[in-house]
């Protein structure tokens, strides 16, 4: 009961949720005087034509713009700083993100490294910036990253071969136009791996120790709808009504886990992505399982609760079994989904552990997982991973 009376604050964008948000981009720009619009977006989403109903929007209401589209699936500083230096080259006073996790990663980093003048490792951690970014509109094209209504973004430094953490306020978009049809141009694996990182978001979300009853229930809400939606959305590519479930499942994680944070999953998952250039959602989907072992432990309850919502039959279960359930259905799903293979598969090796270990203690997601482990509790999971 004491949790309803916790202080808590809850961040969010204004958004639009529904078929044919994306085209209202013209509009909102406006809106905010937007005069010269850089779009930030990826070659991929270029191709699949995602980007000439936005250029044509904002050509409706007399906006100027310019592309930037240099970025791949992990974006980097240098692109960062190669956008920031385009944006204030043209003169530009708006930033537009159409596409997945990393343009909307790279356009907030451009917005801030622009207003600020400074390098974006600047900014790595928690609260680090100080003048807000150019008004910012976000059109996600996956039901993923959720990066459209977050306070996080996910930058890969190449030098240190480790993905940075952003966590700042100043980084949440002005607007997020969420159009479920956006996804419809995304294949089987990109589905599942967006789809496995939505699922740690809110699982994530729901354990961590900076959750209130507000992340508690958008939390629950994804788990539900992604467990539920991700096998058969990846069955029937082209099916809006079940592509609109898994972006609303994403929303709600994202509202989720942009208020409680993460934990140990995205932690490892981040060290891993910036060491291998891994996708994020793959690397999320190969570390949930061993990580869920890991914490039942210190919530119990909640992950009790997670049981439930996965339609798991846990009455008269003792927690060892709860437990075992709980990670039998994860992998379960994962086997359904065909990403039940290990870190072995796709390049780590055992002298590889104790390198991504040390900078999966040094994420900012770490702080708040739910059971604080060690740098060897960390090895112990990449090995068991392996």
């Amino acid at each position: 009961m004491e949790r309803v009376l916790e202080l808590r604050k809850f961040v969010a964008p204004e958004f639009i949720f529904g078929s044919g948000a994306r085209l209202l981009v013209g509009r909102y720009a406006k809106n905010f005087g937007a005069r010269k619009v850089l779009i930030v977006t990826d070659p991929q989403v270029m191709d699949v034509g995602l980007v000439a109903p936005v250029i044509n929007a904002l050509k409706e209401e007399g906006i100027d713009y310019q592309i930037y589209s240099d970025i791949k699936s992990n974006p980097t500083a240098y692109q960062v700083t190669e956008g920031a230096d385009l944006y204030l080259n043209e003169n530009c006073n708006f930033i537009v993100a159409v596409g997945g996790g990393s343009p909307m990663d790279c356009a907030k980093a451009i917005g801030i490294v622009s207003s600020n003048q400074k390098e974006v490792h600047e900014f790595e951690g928690v609260d680090k910036v100080a003048v807000p970014s150019p008004p910012l509109i976000c059109i996600p094209t996956t039901a993923g990253s959720a990066a459209d209504v977050s306070q996080f973004a996910i930058i890969t430094d190449s030098r240190r071969k480790l993905k940075m953490a952003i966590v700042s306020k100043t980084v949440v978009p002005d607007v997020a136009l969420i159009d479920p049809e956006t996804t419809l141009t995304l294949d089987k694996s990109l589905t599942i791996a967006t789809g496995f990182d939505v699922l740690s978001h809110a699982v994530e979300a729901y354990v961590s120790n900076a959750s209130s009853p507000i992340t508690d229930l958008h939390a629950l809400e994804a788990i539900r709808l992604a467990s539920q939606n991700l096998i058969p959305t990846s069955n029937d590519l082209e099916n809006i009504y079940l592509r609109g479930k898994m972006m609303l499942s994403s929303l709600n994680a994202g509202l989720a886990f942009s208020n409680a944070s993460l934990g140990l999953v995205h932690a490892m998952a981040h060290s891993l992505g910036g060491f291998l250039d891994l996708p994020h959602g793959e690397c999320n989907a190969l570390l949930l399982d061993h990580v869920v072992e890991f914490n039942f432990e210190a919530e119990s309850g909640k992950y009790r609760e997670i049981a439930k919502v996965f339609n798991l039959k846990i009455t008269g279960m003792d927690d060892n079994e709860v437990q075992s359930a709980l990670i039998k259905k994860i992998r379960d799903l994962k086997a359904e989904a065909e990403v039940d293979y290990s870190l072995h598969d796709v390049g780590v090796t055992s002298s590889d552990i104790p390198e991504l270990a040390a900078k999966a203690m040094n994420d900012a997601c770490i702080i708040t997982n739910p059971r604080r482990p060690t740098p060897q509790d960390v090895e112990e999971i990449f090995k068991n991973a392996l």
